[in-house]
């Protein structure tokens, strides 16, 4: 936390009356603070002080409006999320190890550089040095300017979660300087409104309305959504009244371009490739209705309805997504979510819901991610862009190429979220775990860099495949700077009514609940321990509902020492209800248990978690590893002697290695491998009978091993002799052979019992 308070609380001050202005900034320290801003009016303290935007519009900025203030103003919520500030991410965590070489990077990042492209196109002076952020937001590419947006949500982000003031002062200076921007464009008259605002000219925007394609023009929207997104972040994390007035003129400025174009033109404009991309502009302007109350902004966000693409089909529930550009069509159901939520009506929703069940788990990777390549079949010819959605049910035959952008898992927890808020189904949170535990920090390689972000474009899942880095400029630099600096945002919720705490994930941290009088702290090493403890604060009646993974077989929990007794079901919440006191704990205990996944085409493509982990194999090689499993089995029917704990997560099988994903370095991986067990075999008793399939593709060890875990070697027995007569039954096994499957299974008897 900050350690000068007093330093803290003037920062507030300002940003609450709206006052930080070009004097103020300058104040700060930082380069060129005082270069181009152009003074701010302060707001009176006290009573409604509009503030004019252009169109009429009217911002109060007598006062912010707090992140968890926002998400309690939404009406259709049942379940609220908590805002960044609220939660703290406990040091020493792997969250923190990863968070802090983030939050590293952008102590030291210049913020001028976020300034560059928007200060030339404004005709602005550049202080001495300047230079753009790079890649793809470089001095001349059509997508500049966008990740000067996710910067931005970055240090409004690392703000609300630490409260250091080195975050909130960056922010500050932006926004000061983005108001000069603004204004210069407005008085240049070059632009069709005063309140655009973009760090290129307004031609890529023209063009479009005419239907101009990719690589003419590159996603203009979808730019314009990052740069937004990132001024209401600044306003509703970092407390800037400011950012919410340019936030405003930008979206009167959509909201003339949007207004007089046709229908037809739009659902045209949307259908294009890349050009027709707009991120989450649906969601920014719905925000826009829910913070000024003006029902223009509403309208605008649905001019954004994808109708010819694909929200018609997603209300119908018709999966027509097949080869769409994943990350162009996920984040428009944020949106959609956000149009349902500010009173629209209910197809808004369904067809979110609907999506949702389109790509989970039809289109999802072990690791939550989707979008892959894939060779031609009889039915489907090839397709060798990885960023598209894979037919349904498509997993091992499109696992090739990169695959998995990470800016779609980004977007997909985002729905996978929005969803829980309506309808608070574990399932929701059994993908949330899965995608941040292992895709999410996967995605972010674990050393320092003062230059970079170090993250994954795509996580890819291709055998032998290695992990790339960087991304300075690109679509996944940005959205990886935001994942990394938020990691807390979805570890707690509560009801609507504030009667009932949902704990979703296991993660160091403290809830401070200041509207409930309860201070929640938890500490715990998950996923590297299998423990969580919560201390709880305060005192009242309060429903406590802790989330059982689904793949927990033993999860139990003692209160204040006293072990719960009663059933738990995995993939559900436990609830615990009672008055709580100071000093009142919670002891969770969740025993990681070794399982595979099994690709939904092929069977014998599988993976390997442990517990909430999923675990490559390491090496190299373009082909599947080829792993057996059977003949180390005990009655128990579980991978213990087969997958051998080595110590730090990691494991050996088949004379590999095996390491959890969340490592982020370079070495070659096999996410998934092909099991092969070709012969009957127990222990070391091979019964020299091949291990036939059904038609279905279930082996005979698959059926047999399906009935454990057996109490004794006798009912093992019975198991195996049944089987094999009904294989016999069906013409899968000749009488010899069944004999021979029973002799070895008999003489078993001592390494299956051991």
């Amino acid at each position: 936390m900050v350690a000068d308070q007093h330093a803290l609380d003037r920062r507030r001050f300002l940003r609450t009356v709206g006052a930080v202005t070009a004097g103020t900034v300058a104040a700060t320290g930082l380069p060129g603070a005082a270069a181009s801003a152009a003074p701010a009016e302060t707001a009176p303290l006290a009573g409604p002080a509009p503030v004019a935007a252009p169109d009429g519009a009217a911002v109060t900025a007598a006062a912010t409006l707090s992140q968890g203030d926002f998400y309690d103003r939404n009406p259709r919520w049942t379940v609220k999320p908590f805002g960044l500030d609220q939660v703290e991410l406990l040091d020493g965590s792997l969250f923190a190890e990863k968070r802090d070489r983030i939050l590293n990077l952008l102590r030291t990042y210049p913020a001028d550089r976020v300034l560059h492209n928007f200060r030339v196109t404004a005709g602005l002076t550049l202080p001495e040095g300047s230079t753009p952020p790079g890649g793809w937001d470089d001095a001349t590419g059509n997508l500049r300017g966008h990740y000067s947006g996710h910067l931005i949500t970055a240090f409004a982000q690392a703000y609300a979660s630490t409260g250091d003031s080195v975050y909130g002062d960056k922010v500050d200076y932006i926004v000061a300087e983005l108001v000069a921007c603004q204004a210069a464009m407005a008085a240049s008259g070059r632009f069709s409104h005063p309140g655009f605002l973009a760090a290129y000219p307004e031609d890529q925007f023209v063009r479009l309305e005419s239907f101009a394609t990719y690589p003419t023009i590159w996603a203009p929207y979808y730019t314009c959504h990052k740069i937004m997104r990132g001024l209401l972040d600044a306003y509703l994390l970092a407390g800037n009244a400011q950012a919410l007035t340019v936030v405003t003129a930008m979206g009167d400025w959509v909201h003339s371009r949007l207004s007089v174009l046709p229908r037809e033109t739009l659902n045209r404009m949307w259908a294009i490739y890349i050009a027709g991309e707009y991120g989450g502009m649906n969601e920014v302007m719905a925000d826009l209705h829910a913070l000024t109350g003006d029902a223009k902004y509403l309208a605008t966000a649905k001019c954004f309805d994808n109708r010819q693409s694909l929200f018609d089909a997603c209300v119908e529930d018709r999966d027509t997504i097949t080869r769409l550009h994943a990350n162009t069509h996920v984040p428009q159901f944020v949106g959609y979510l956000r149009v349902f939520d500010q009173g629209a009506e209910q197809t808004y929703h369904a067809a979110t819901e609907n999506f949702w069940h389109m790509v989970v788990p039809h289109r999802m990777y072990a690791h939550g991610g989707t979008s892959g390549t894939w060779p031609a079949t009889p039915d489907l010819p090839a397709n060798t862009n990885a960023e598209l959605f894979q037919p349904r049910g498509n997993i091992a035959n499109s696992i090739a190429g990169n695959g998995a952008e990470t800016c779609t898992s980004y977007n997909l927890l985002k729905v996978a979220r929005n969803l829980f808020f309506h309808d608070p189904d574990p399932v929701y949170m059994e993908y949330y775990e899965r995608t941040l535990l292992n895709h999410i920090l996967g995605s972010k390689r674990d050393n320092e860099s003062a230059t970079t972000p170090n993250v994954t474009y795509f996580l890819p899942l291709t055998p032998g495949s290695t992990r790339g880095y960087g991304n300075t400029g690109t679509c996944c630099g940005g959205s990886g700077l935001e994942n990394h600096t938020k990691y807390q945002e979805s570890v707690y919720f509560r009801s609507a009514d504030n009667s009932t705490l949902y704990v979703n994930l296991y993660v160091a941290s403290v809830l401070t609940w200041e509207a409930n009088g309860f201070i929640v702290r938890q500490e715990t090493d998950y996923p590297r321990s299998e423990q969580s403890k919560l201390t709880v604060q305060g005192r009242g009646r309060l429903d406590i509902r802790l989330r059982v993974p689904g793949w927990a077989k033993d999860f139990s929990v003692k209160v204040n020492g006293v072990a719960r007794k009663g059933r738990v079901t995995p993939g559900s919440y436990l609830s615990i209800q009672r008055n709580w006191k100071p000093g009142d704990t919670i002891e969770v205990t969740i025993p990681f248990v070794l399982r595979l996944e099994k690709a939904l085409d092929d069977p014998d493509v599988q993976a390997i978690f442990n517990g909430p982990v999923l675990l490559p194999a390491l090496g190299t090689g373009n082909t599947f590893k080829e792993f057996s499993f059977y003949r180390h089995f005990t009655l128990a029917g579980d991978l213990s002697r087969a997958v051998v704990p080595v110590g730090d997560g990691t494991f050996t099988t088949n004379a590999h290695t095996l390491r959890p994903l969340h490592v982020g370095d370079t070495q070659a991986q096999h996410v998934y491998f092909r099991r092969s067990e070709p012969a009957i075999a127990f222990g070391s008793h091979d019964s020299g009978v091949p291990n036939r399939k059904r038609p279905d593709g279930t082996s005979f060890l698959d059926e047999v091993w399906a009935a454990a875990p057996f109490k004794s070697h006798s009912q093992f027995m019975t198991k195996v002799s049944r089987t094999s007569n009904e294989w016999v039954q069906a013409g899968l096994l000749t009488r010899d052979e069944r004999w021979d499957i029973i002799t070895a299974a008999g003489n078993a008897e001592d390494e299956l019992e051991s």
